[in-house]
């Protein structure tokens, strides 16, 4: 009963998430599980239960754990009707110390995909939907295995409405909040200890994009996150210093860029330039993809349909002037 109890969560919660995601209708008498709706939304929750249940033997589940779940199995089935209902094949797996890391849905499996099989790739699209974590654990992959050498992950330090002047200490102390995320991505899959001896041997580097310049970069795998930030001239820096052996990612919110209105963004530029060019991969997310709490879906959608009646009212003319 205690594993009943968590599947459901407390008041039911966990299956009106289920049934929210969905559309479907869950009703349940002890063990006993009835499921309505289409039959491909139908199995989709059944599948989830049972993934839920069996995810029950550790303990109580969180709401994140029962919305990604939920997610997935939704993402699967809007690509099985897309496919005829063929379930795609191709499933890239990547192990670290906390386990498996796999694609959830299709854009996630189709990015990871490229990772594997591209030597620069770009993963476009909203906060949340794992551009960055999948980059870093493909980076930790590719170390691991010794595909590469060292891993450099780089973000443009660009003050999004706050002047760092202002801020205490030196530059390493003024940037450090920028490649956060990156360190806590590190952290969850190498570890505090070991991430700290490889930035020690300078296996792992993580710094601003102005220290690129001038290098040349091989047999590395090179994170750009952020890129929505950088201009056409440090985008075409960074693209140039791709050395032999070596694999770049670059990551972006186009909605998010941060730039004075005089500066195109290099990363809009850069896709719309080299989207059709050997090698290279582009994977576009959007907010259906995104795996963090709903709200933040819904809240993404709401400044998306913001934008794009902004671009209508404003014409051709000025919808290109940041392109």
């Amino acid at each position: 009963m205690e594993r009943l109890a968590h599947l459901c969560g407390a008041q039911d919660g966990h299956l009106r998430l289920i049934e929210t995601t969905l559309d479907v209708d869950v009703h349940n008498r002890g063990h006993r599980f009835q499921v309505e709706g289409t039959e491909q939304a139908a199995s989709a929750a059944i599948d989830v239960l049972n993934e839920l249940y069996a995810a029950t033997a550790g303990g109580q589940l969180s709401p994140e754990r029962v919305h990604v779940a939920a997610r997935t199995a939704e993402r699967e089935r809007e690509e099985a009707a897309a496919n005829n209902g063929e379930k795609p094949l191709d499933d890239v797996v990547i192990k670290t110390r906390l386990g498996l890391v796999r694609g959830r849905g299709p854009s996630q499996r189709r990015y990871l995909a490229n990772l594997r099989d591209h030597d620069l790739n770009f993963g476009i699209g909203p906060a949340g939907t794992g551009k960055t974590y999948l980059a870093v654990a493909a980076a930790v992959d590719a170390l691991e295995t010794e595909r590469v050498r060292r891993l450099l992950l780089v973000r443009p330090a660009v003050e999004a409405g706050e002047r760092l002047g202002f801020l205490p200490g030196d530059l390493a102390q003024k940037i450090d909040p920028y490649l956060r995320p990156l360190y806590d991505a590190l952290y969850e899959m190498l570890g505090f200890d070991r991430v700290g001896r490889l930035i020690e041997r300078n296996v792992i580097e993580i710094a601003p994009l102005a220290y690129m310049r001038g290098r040349t970069l091989n047999e590395a795998f090179i994170i750009l996150d952020e890129a929505q930030n950088t201009t056409v001239e440090q985008m075409k820096m960074f693209l140039t210093r791709i050395g032999f052996g070596s694999t770049a990612v670059v990551t972006g919110d186009m909605t998010q860029i941060d730039l004075p209105v005089s500066k195109r963004s290099g990363l809009r530029h850069a896709v719309g330039l080299l989207h059709d060019i050997e090698g290279i991969s582009v994977t576009r997310f959007s907010a259906r993809d995104v795996v963090r709490h709903p709200l933040v879906q819904r809240i993404v959608r709401a400044y998306d349909r913001e934008s794009h009646a902004a671009e209508a009212a404003a014409g051709p003319d000025r919808r290109d002037d940041r392109r």
